[in-house]
């Protein structure tokens, strides 16, 4: 950032709203949101977002300590209900959720009478933007996590093996959606880098109108995916399109005039943290400065987990979607047909501490998995069964044919599978293409 840029965010208005005096329903409006909002960033992902420089790990702050005893309680004897609450799924419209939203706008809706019974100030301009400061960078932080994760493609991989070979009838909404969009890694990065301008917008105090502009845009669109494609993240995108809104409530007029009514409009007059110029300039230097440590956290975390458990994680030594040829237990060949659930159609080896196995029937059972290349040994284990384990020697004569010899629930098995070339799968092959005589829409 240039120093006259940082001298223009700097020469900021003193307060051009010190002296107005706030209508009531406006008084009313930020001593509701000003509770609820801080609540609702202070007891969710959001808090967290803003620290993640910190390399130790900081619990959600939701799951403890009163928060989580008072949605328990308001959950089994208001809303009667009866099954544990689950607290950590990755799922964001958990009942947990809802009900700590609904104890949010219960304890505001007390905050704002308490609060407007004692306190007849004209304006909260002062606090105001102190409030707006903080929404700015609790939206842009978020706006990095979320691009981040795309731009890097994480939050939305290409179709795993398993995946290419599942019905597509067996996709649930968010899987179509969520694999579609992995399927163009191209797109997802598009997507993620407009996440993330928005988010480098609100840094700067020069541009926060114009990046709250493009993170609006941005959530409204993944608000729409989220609730046509049932992803449970709806009640989180809502909450981040009204921080959005809340960071563009003062320019709400000059953008009416301006977008709706062709109007001309005066500059925007930014008010200033401090009376000082000096502790102006030091104020947007070290917003910036915060900016870009958080852009840079995100950025460093997604490229981590781009080789922790993404397209560059470590594979399976026998990676692939093996077709098994011959199945054969306790000497018996069993033929493939469809009734028998006890033979295998395919192994899928992906990664390296896990195997899918597929029946005759479709089903699906994942496996631990640790093979020992030296040995020629695969060792297999159930996650809901700790006593239930198989030992395999395997074999490669060939490159596309693995030979596996062992012993499985106390029966003898010999397995013969051959390598199905993945390049062979449209999804993987087809490419793009600038020149099309026909459609090609399979």
């Amino acid at each position: 950032m240039s120093t006259s840029a940082v001298q223009h965010d700097a020469e900021l208005s003193p307060n051009p709203d010190a002296s107005r005096e706030w209508s009531r329903l406006q008084r009313i409006a930020f001593r509701f949101c000003f509770i609820y909002f801080t609540l609702y960033c202070l007891t969710n992902q959001i808090i967290l977002g803003l620290f993640s420089f910190i390399v130790i790990e900081i619990p959600d702050p939701a799951t403890h300590w009163p928060i989580k005893q008072l949605v328990t309680w308001v959950a089994a004897h208001v809303f009667r209900v009866t099954r544990p609450l689950v607290y950590f799924s990755g799922s964001g419209d958990k009942t947990f959720d809802w009900v700590l939203a609904f104890c949010l706008l219960l304890v505001s809706a007390i905050g704002l009478a308490i609060w407007s019974a004692r306190d007849n100030r004209k304006n909260y301009a002062s606090l105001h933007k102190w409030f707006r400061l903080f929404i700015r960078f609790a939206l842009a932080g978020q706006m990095f996590g979320y691009g981040l994760a795309k731009v890097v493609p994480l939050q939305m991989p290409f179709p795993t093996l398993l995946r290419l070979i599942e019905p597509y009838g067996n996709f649930s909404p968010m899987g179509v959606l969520w694999y579609s969009v992995g399927a163009s890694p191209a797109y997802e990065i598009f997507a993620g880098c407009a996440e993330t301008l928005g988010g480098i917008l609100l840094i700067f105090p020069r541009t926060t109108t114009l990046g709250a502009l493009v993170c609006l845009v941005d959530l409204l669109q993944v608000f729409a995916l989220n609730m046509t494609y049932d992803v449970p993240v709806k009640l989180f995108a809502f909450h981040l399109i009204l921080m959005a809104l809340l960071v563009l409530a003062p320019d709400a007029r000059r953008l009416a005039n301006f977008l709706l009514l062709d109007r001309a409009v005066p500059r925007a007059a930014e008010p200033a943290l401090f009376a000082s110029p000096r502790r102006n300039r030091i104020a947007v230097i070290a917003q910036v400065a915060f900016g870009i440590v958080l852009l840079g956290m995100n950025i460093f975390g997604s490229w981590k987990g781009w080789y922790q458990y993404g397209g560059g994680a470590p594979k399976s030594p026998l990676y692939g979607i093996w077709n098994v040829a011959q199945f054969s237990m306790n000497g018996e060949v069993r033929a493939p047909l469809l009734t028998d659930n006890d033979r295998w159609r395919r192994i899928v080896f992906e990664f390296p501490t896990m195997v899918a196995c597929e029946h005759m029937d479709g089903t699906v059972e994942r496996l631990g998995a640790k093979v020992n290349v030296d040995q020629k040994a695969l060792s297999l284990t159930r996650f809901d069964d700790k006593n239930w384990k198989a030992e395999f020697t395997f074999q490669r004569p060939a490159p596309n044919r693995l030979i596996l010899d062992g012993e499985m629930d106390h029966k003898k098995m010999h397995l013969e599978t051959e390598l199905v070339d993945r390049q062979k799968f449209l999804l993987v092959n087809r490419g793009f293409h600038w020149v099309q005589e026909t459609p090609f829409n399979r």
